[in-house]
């Protein structure tokens, strides 16, 4: 079976600003002849039941004519859909009509997509290319189809158009869509901010060690070790929002991993030198200028696997540098790899290792554009809209400037990861992996654990970090503890606790990884739920397991490790293009 490749699909729909008459040609259904999901279905060997396709078209074709009845009483029909929300959509019959009918041909679609008969992985990416195409022909992405653009077209006597074709012609010079205010921010200015100082740094990351801010700090220091996709300082954007600095008023010695942004020189890194000579390394140099044999260690995303990975080579060469271990949204599991599923098969990763297991660098754009599509009508077409059709500027929002700081990745170091975590699943298994010289068991960490989730993560599904349950401790179940959170990836991470904002959930039942108890539904159903962040639970994690107080250095580094120059340091800096 050969199935599209969703990367290449996602690209082509995501660039394409079309005439409506296209897509609107596309909707004369309910003949599975125009219809383009039936191409897609011969491309891949799919079919639906004739009986299902039967009921689906009747059903259409009973809504359709409801829709022109209305449509001839002039009864403006009812749009439930946030991006027909606007009064203009309503006050024009034709225009609510337009939608209306979108959204009905959207519907059908969609229903067909779900009808296919396919594997659950061939039908999931079938899902997801139907809902690719569906949002992109929103008649809300085009100035002709959309009457709110329109009002405004008229109101600024043409100014909106002009000032939409300025902000389009300058996000083609910069190969993205612009989702916010750039030049709002700079990092070192009013993002990455938390006072510090760079005390190690080799080719591939900086080490910067936090000033404290506390009369007595932990003896144990933690060791940060965020993603190597996108820049650290979202651990660190401003100071109200920062885990960083929230980390440090905690009494915490905070040491954090600054990756470089990769460029041609590290072209050939592999997986092995994140593991050794990045997350290993940092946490030796945190212990030589902290004087702790101990150290906490704390992974996010994928910076998880690399910690997690780097404490199992630990363990096999007979060391166990680890007080703790917290983990935040990341997978050790990858069964369930949530919507990014689909952009993993032998043949896309095969294709990857053709072109860059030998060396190159997968640009950053790349990666932008994927976690972009996973949510296209929040993160590409409501700023097609907003700043093409209607000619605003995007606000200033901290978390947006970040997303669109990419960064490149050495390809060695990305399909490695892609076959062996993604697509074969084998960091689960003991002895499975090689790293850094050694066999990787999970199992052989010997650290408390805490572990995070976010409730509706797109990218770590919560219930596949609820499986780092059953792979860590094993002999030691209770040392195990999982927390979940509201909201998604990044927004469920960054929730000061200040604020107060959603909520969390904790259960005092410590599931082992086997029979009911490694069910993350049951659970949930055996959690409390707790208003506000989880930051303060993590806080006392960090002081159960962060030894006894003592006096903060009076300088930070040492005689080995002198500081190099102030935090944020330079490789944060570099942004993607520079690289």
């Amino acid at each position: 079976m050969n199935m599209p490749d969703p990367q290449a699909m996602t690209s082509n729909w995501m660039s394409q600003f079309a005439d409506p008459a296209t897509w609107q040609s596309w909707m004369k259904l309910p003949e599975p002849d125009i219809n383009p999901l039936a191409g897609i279905l011969k491309d891949v060997g799919a079919h639906i039941n004739p009986a299902a396709l039967d009921a689906i078209k009747t059903d259409y074709l009973q809504k359709a004519a409801a829709l022109w009845q209305d449509m001839v009483m002039m009864k403006t029909p009812e749009l439930n859909d946030r991006r027909f929300a606007a009064p203009e959509w309503q006050a024009n019959p034709l225009s609510a009509y337009s939608a209306a009918s979108y959204l009905l041909n959207s519907r059908f679609l969609l229903e067909m997509a779900e009808a296919v008969e396919a594997t659950p992985r061939d039908k999931q990416k079938i899902r997801f290319a139907v809902q690719q195409m569906v949002d992109a022909m929103s008649p809300a992405n085009f100035l002709a189809t959309n009457p709110e653009a329109q009002q405004h077209l008229i109101e600024s006597k043409g100014e909106s158009l002009t000032k939409g074709l300025t902000n389009m012609l300058a996000d083609l010079q910069k190969g993205r869509i612009s989702q916010s205010d750039e030049s709002a921010f700079e990092v070192g200015r009013n993002v990455a901010t938390t006072p510090g100082q760079v005390v190690f740094e080799n080719a591939l990351f900086q080490l910067i060690q936090y000033a404290p801010s506390t009369a007595t700090v932990h003896a144990v220091p933690l060791v940060m070790i965020p993603p190597c996709i996108n820049k650290f300082y979202i651990l660190d954007l401003q100071p109200e929002n920062s885990v960083v600095r929230y980390a440090v008023e905690q009494g915490n010695s905070v040491f954090l991993v600054s990756w470089r942004n990769p460029g041609k020189e590290l072209e050939n890194v592999t997986w092995d030198d994140y593991v050794e000579m990045g997350a290993i390394q940092a946490i030796n140099v945190s212990r030589a200028i902290s004087g702790s044999a101990k150290v906490s260690v704390f992974g996010f995303c994928v910076g998880g696997t690399i910690a997690s990975s780097a404490l199992a080579v630990l363990a096999a060469r007979g060391e166990q540098p680890a007080a703790s271990l917290t983990l935040l949204t990341t997978l050790l599991d990858y069964e369930d790899t949530g919507v990014l599923d689909v952009f993993i098969d032998e043949n896309q990763v095969a294709k990857r290792e053709k072109s860059l297991a030998n060396g190159g660098l997968l640009p950053g754009k790349d990666l932008a554009t994927t976690f972009s599509s996973l949510r296209p009508n929040d993160l590409v077409w409501n700023y097609v809209q907003s700043n093409y059709l209607k000619g605003k500027n995007p606000a200033a929002f901290d978390l947006l400037y970040w997303n669109a700081d990419s960064t490149n990745l050495p390809g060695p170091m990305f399909t490695f990861y892609l076959r062996q975590m993604y697509l074969e699943n084998n960091l689960r298994m003991p002895g499975k992996v090689a790293t850094a010289g050694v066999k990787v068991d999970l199992g052989a960490i010997d650290a408390p654990t805490f572990i995070y989730g976010s409730r509706d993560d797109h990218i770590v599904p919560w219930t596949a970090a609820f499986k780092s349950m059953g792979l860590l401790n094993p002999g030691k179940p209770n040392n195990n503890r999982f927390v979940l959170g509201a909201s998604g990836h990044i927004a469920g991470v960054i929730n000061p606790h200040a604020k107060g904002k959603r909520s969390h959930w904790i259960a005092k039942a410590k599931p082992n990884g086997k029979g009911a108890a490694a069910d993350p539904d049951a659970w949930l159903a055996g959690a409390t739920e707790l208003k506000g962040s989880w930051w303060s639970a993590w806080a006392a994690f960090l002081a159960e397991h962060g030894g006894k107080n003592v006096k903060p250095p009076a300088k930070l580094g040492n005689k080995q490790y002198a500081p190099i120059e102030a935090a944020p340091g330079r490789y944060v800096k570099v942004r993607a293009e520079q690289a």
